[in-house]
């Protein structure tokens, strides 16, 4: 005898014989159960749409030393790619707390991980910022085993467009990593000075035409209130400088990149993580960050010299790990990452 009142749920119908808005590609939105299409994505060497590729999962593991007992935290939970294997070698016996600032992706990633088996006793998230890393004292006073910290920016957050993040959707340009505070980049060109704005594109970027952008963004800054607006006046005013279009693209991602670490407060957050870690190593615990750009990898290289120097940290690497050649090409947004660790002295 069969159950009538049994509803099964019948996803969103749209027109035509592709979904084309984001909301609507059910694959995107639960890559999890579509793992041959998922593969297939990555054979082609592209980030599936709604996941995100953990980067340097062996190098980490091998320099943090995990293994089964160990309690540590991940700084930048995301997608949960570098928390779920730290688990699978953790487990039983050890502890792993995931913080991120996110909590879209944060509640999302809870659910994933504890559909794995993972409870409460070996698995906490908690919805804040690095920056309060002490905060997770309370969990462990003595200190932790490893601390590992990811601060490329997630795949999920660069692939939905409603988040404003990538210039290749049309949408309003926010970057803020919680939605639910701040203020967003269009309100921040609103009332930004072209000085200031100068300034944070070369520091927060590098960014070599950084005074033709500044003013050509503020000189347009209604049509920047969208991210395909301002890759627009981007792409016009280094047009006008003789740059070829296609050669325009990497400073619009600078551009993006510089106002998302200004909007986030990305560089006041990292220095604070890299003052509060040594306080929550145990002796002889390992911490591991990657890096993407020169702005983060120069603060978290100065940062480990200088307490390897003063004795807090009793070694920490000399040259960078760097990814594969392998995995750059399975994965080629793993190409700019950088990987830096330190040990905790004794």
């Amino acid at each position: 005898m069969t159950d009538n009142s049994i509803q099964h749920a019948r996803r969103v119908r749209y027109a035509g014989t592709h979904p084309r808005k984001f909301s609507e590609k059910y694959k995107e939105l639960n890559p999890e159960k579509y793992p041959d299409d998922v593969e297939k994505v990555k054979e082609r060497g592209q980030t599936p749409a709604g996941m995100h590729l953990p980067i340097c999962v062996r190098e980490i593991c091998e320099v943090l030393k995990i293994r089964k007992g160990l309690y540590g935290i991940d700084c930048t939970l995301g997608y949960g790619g570098h928390s779920g294997a730290i688990l699978s070698r953790i487990t039983p016996g050890g502890m792993l707390i995931g913080v991120d600032s996110d909590p879209v992706e944060l509640a999302k990633t809870d659910k994933r991980l504890r559909s794995r088996g993972y409870d409460e006793s070996v698995f906490i998230a908690r919805h804040m910022n690095f920056s309060r890393i002490k905060e997770c004292l309370d969990l462990r006073p003595e200190g932790f085993d490893f601390i590992l910290a990811d601060l490329g920016v997630s795949s999920m957050q660069l692939d939905t467009p409603d988040r404003g993040f990538s210039f290749k959707n049309a949408a309003a340009l926010d970057l803020r990593l919680d939605n639910y505070s701040g203020e967003t980049a269009a309100q921040l060109l609103n009332r930004i000075t072209e000085e200031l704005l100068i300034s944070l594109l070369v520091e927060n970027s590098d960014e070599p035409f950084a005074s033709v952008l500044g003013k050509a963004i503020l000189a347009e800054s209604r049509e920047c209130q969208t991210t395909v607006g301002l890759a627009s006046v981007i792409t016009e005013a280094l047009m006008n400088e003789g740059l070829a279009p296609e050669e325009c693209k990497p400073s619009v991602q600078r551009v993006f990149q510089a106002l998302r670490i200004e909007v986030n407060n990305e560089f006041e957050a990292l220095d604070q993580l890299l003052l509060s870690i040594p306080a929550c190593l145990k002796s002889g615990g390992r911490v591991a960050i990657l890096t993407f750009h020169s702005g983060e990898d120069r603060r978290v290289k100065k940062s480990f010299k200088d307490f390897t120097e003063q004795g807090v940290y009793s070694e920490c690497v000399r040259r960078p790990v760097r990814p594969s050649f392998q995995e750059q090409r399975d994965n080629p947004r793993s190409s700019s990452a950088k990987l830096r660790w330190a040990v905790r002295a004794r």
